[in-house]
């Protein structure tokens, strides 16, 4: 007998750590990726019924293996005639169905992963789905992450499954020289499946689990793969970079601390030196990319450590290529805030008040909070305190918001 507090923990745990590995398995042998999905939560809601009264199985993934593998044989003889079956079963037919055999499932996240980012599929969509099939992530938080509508994601996450079933799309490793164009959205979804992790440095959201760990080790992945692309190695030196500063970011009562009032001691200068060494084995290769620049930012402001402050105007040049490259309204609010620093508060507002009108910045929190801070360096107490609250009605770190509220209470003290 087990019970169901003990079930409950094993199967989040094992949902956490082997969601994506399960998929990817199931995925890659039915080609079909939403009935993958459908038959493992299959799987672990039975999980969370059996395992209160029979005892969590000696290997949880392998038994949830089984019952998702059933469920896919079920769902294929209940839709299909016999002989249109055949193909779905015998892809399937490479797992034992005897739920006490020990057996180590093959990890085939990366196959997927470029799967998802094949040419047939619509482009906006290819790192989203990467992050919901591979890593689990839920429409809404996938939404967030990429400033589009919960429902119009869902949608778009639906049909490019479906994209996959329909073309075909193998799941393999493309060809060496197919290999590029679906690098892109592959490095897309694991640097988001980072910040996601990275976002809760306290660890106190079991959902982000370990993401940042996952996303620095699928990152090491991709670079092994394909040794000879800079950007697998700047997107590994940007994240180490902030990881580097990870445990920096919250004080002893667990307060925010933003990136220039660090304490660089507390950074991880074994993780910066690596950051810095692909920075510059990327940089040697000649061809510059998004995240070479994102890394090299972050290289601006580890000067810190040796000369007390950021190199704010190389951090501006550098915003100004990534605007330059990518058109983003994210580079633009870093942007403005690097202007602010060379060229003082009002500059920076000019270049905010550039992109006031993107609707996609109308809910998002650090477009509100830089646009606060600018303000009250001015000072204009009232625009900046509307700022402010706008901005931590919209933050959900308690931590942050806390911290914008003292900047806020701060403002009406001064």
């Amino acid at each position: 007998m087990g019970d169901v507090t003990t079930a409950g923990a094993v199967a989040e745990a094992t949902a956490r750590r082997s969601y994506g590995k399960l998929v990817a398995f199931l995925a890659a042998r039915t080609r079909d990726v939403a009935a993958a999905e459908d038959a493992l939560a299959a799987a672990f809601e039975a999980a969370l019924r059996d395992w209160p009264m029979s005892g969590v199985p000696a290997n949880p993934e392998a038994w949830l293996m089984t019952v998702a593998k059933r469920q896919l044989i079920d769902a294929a003889r209940r839709h299909r005639t016999r002989d249109a079956a055949v193909p779905d079963l015998l892809l399937l037919t490479d797992l034992s169905t005897d739920d006490d055999a020990p057996r180590i499932i093959p990890d085939d996240r990366l196959l997927l992963m470029f799967a998802c980012a094949h040419p047939a599929i619509e482009a906006g969509v290819r790192a989203p789905l990467i992050l919901q099939t591979v890593l689990g992530f839920d429409a809404e938080t996938i939404a967030s992450a990429f400033l589009v509508a919960p429902a119009t994601m869902g949608q778009r996450l639906v049909r490019a499954k479906a994209k996959i079933k329909q073309a075909g799309i193998p799941f393999r490793l493309p060809d060496h020289d197919d290999l590029p164009q679906r690098l892109a959205s592959v490095l897309d979804a694991i640097y988001a499946s980072f910040t996601e992790g990275w976002s809760d440095p306290a660890g106190t959201e079991a959902r982000r689990g370990n993401l940042a760990d996952e996303g620095i080790w699928l990152g090491h992945l991709v670079s092994m793969l394909m040794p000879d692309e800079p950007e697998t190695l700047g997107l590994l030196a940007l994240m180490l970079h902030a990881q580097a500063r990870r445990i920096a970011r919250r004080d002893a009562q667990g307060g925010y601390v933003p990136l220039h009032e660090q304490d660089p001691t507390q950074w991880d200068d074994a993780l910066i030196d690596d950051a810095e060494m692909m920075l510059l084995r990327a940089g040697r290769m000649g061809r510059i990319g998004r995240f070479q620049l994102e890394a090299a930012v972050q290289s601006a402001h580890v000067v810190r450590r040796r000369t007390g402050r950021a190199d704010w105007a190389a951090i501006a040049q550098l915003y100004d290529a990534l605007l330059a490259l990518t058109g983003s309204p994210v580079v633009a609010i870093n942007r403005a805030v690097a202007i602010a620093e060379t060229r003082g508060a009002a500059a920076g507002l000019v270049a905010l008040d550039e992109i006031a009108g993107d609707p996609r910045l109308a809910d998002y929190q650090p477009y509100w909070a830089a646009r606060a801070g600018l303000l009250a360096r001015l000072p204009d107490v009232a625009q900046a305190d509307s700022a402010y609250q706008r901005a931590i009605g919209l933050e959900v770190d308690p931590a942050v918001r806390r911290f914008l509220q003292d900047r806020r209470d701060a403002l009406h003290a001064r």
